[in-house]
């Protein structure tokens, strides 16, 4: 008989959780950041029309060398910079994290932050070192500092702006970061439509900065498609580490053709902006109610104390699906997120939650 788990898996994975994605079905979805349009019908006839020409009894292009090439016109990538494309986000984490493990090295990421940072760092058998953010959620500088030269982290993680708490860090103390890193520093810029901030121009300035994006907050989330973009030479490296073929054609092609009307996905993500300023302001103003400044599509706010479970469950039982990071505890406890939607969607959500909290 054979040896069973407890022996052959390691202990660090069976400590673990398997990422939670909760049945959506039926809900008002505003849980996981995405955009909450399509595309006009005559665009989805276009793109109907331009997949009866995939031949899908071919392997992809393994370098998806057209879809590169919109992206870095897209995303003004820096001609000397390099573009290695994922499976997500997630896998290009994945990615730079077994190319860099090794004994004793680590990832330092500030918290709350993204979680997979560490779950990954888990997987690899890398350590993991969260680096707790200022009570505002902005960067503790000195801690971070100190973390550097104490520990000599292979790569630093810095969401921009964070998830999930939706706020920029200070760019003068993101280049001290980077300046003072022995190794890489990894800017994820996932929510940089929302942002219009980026450190991707200022690639050619650092030799150990990696700017990583998706096209999942563009409304693109069901292609799961993830770029990295540095040097030549780091980039090389980790195209060592890429499975073959991970972008397949049908994602290859559906985002270049998107990517191709990009002004149709600037002008939803302008439409979030501006149904997010209006969303805080609305949640301003009601009693009980901590918002916390965002420059993502998305929205952190913390609820009366001992309330983040019984206003979350609340709202489902109303159909409204958010995340609930009151579990998480500690500088999250009685947080909720939720993405801004539709308008329709936020306004059931406003009337929802207005009234929940009313009975606190």
């Amino acid at each position: 008989m054979g040896r069973g788990i407890k022996h052959w898996v390691r202990p660090g994975i069976r400590q673990l959780s398997a990422y939670a994605v909760p049945n959506a079905t039926g809900l008002i979805k505003l849980d996981a950041m995405e955009n909450p349009y399509h595309w006009p019908e005559p665009l989805v006839e276009q793109w109907l029309a331009t997949l009866r020409d995939v031949h899908l009894n071919r392997y992809p292009d393994p370098g998806s060398r057209q879809l590169i090439d919109t992206l870095r016109k897209v995303m003004d990538v820096p001609d000397s910079a390099a573009v290695l494309l994922g499976n997500g986000s997630d896998e290009l984490i994945q990615i730079i994290a077994m190319t860099l493990a090794g004994p004793s090295r680590l990832i330092v990421a500030p918290e709350p932050g993204f979680v997979m940072y560490k779950m990954i760092a888990t997987f690899v058998g890398m350590e993991y070192l969260g680096v707790p953010l200022e009570k505002d959620f902005s960067l503790d500088l000195s801690a971070m500092l100190k973390v550097i030269k104490q520990h000599q982290p292979a790569v630093i993680f810095l969401a921009y702006p964070n998830n999930p708490t939706g706020n920029l860090f200070d760019e003068q103390e993101i280049c001290r970061i980077i300046e003072v890193s022995p190794g890489l520093v990894v800017l994820d810029e996932a929510y940089h439509a929302f942002a219009e901030a980026s450190f991707m121009e200022r690639l050619p300035e650092f030799d150990n900065l990696l700017v990583m994006r998706t096209v999942s907050k563009l409304g693109l989330a069901g292609l799961r498609l993830g770029l990295l973009a540095g040097a030549p030479a780091w980039i090389r490296e980790f195209d060592k580490v890429r499975l073959p073929y991970n972008i397949n054609t049908l994602t290859q092609v559906s985002a270049d053709f998107a990517l191709q009307h990009h002004e149709v996905l600037e002008a939803q993500t302008a439409r979030i902006r501006a149904d997010r300023e209006k969303l805080m302001n609305d949640l301003h103003s009601i009693p009980g109610i901590t918002v916390y400044p965002s420059q993502a599509n998305f929205i952190l706010f913390r609820v009366s104390a001992g309330e983040g479970n019984r206003v979350f469950q609340g709202l489902l039982e109303q159909g409204i699906l958010i995340k609930n990071l009151s579990n998480s505890g500690g500088a999250l406890r009685d947080c909720l997120r939720m993405t801004v939607g539709a308008p329709r969607e936020n306004q059931v959500f406003l009337d929802a939650l207005l009234n929940l909290t009313a009975k606190t």
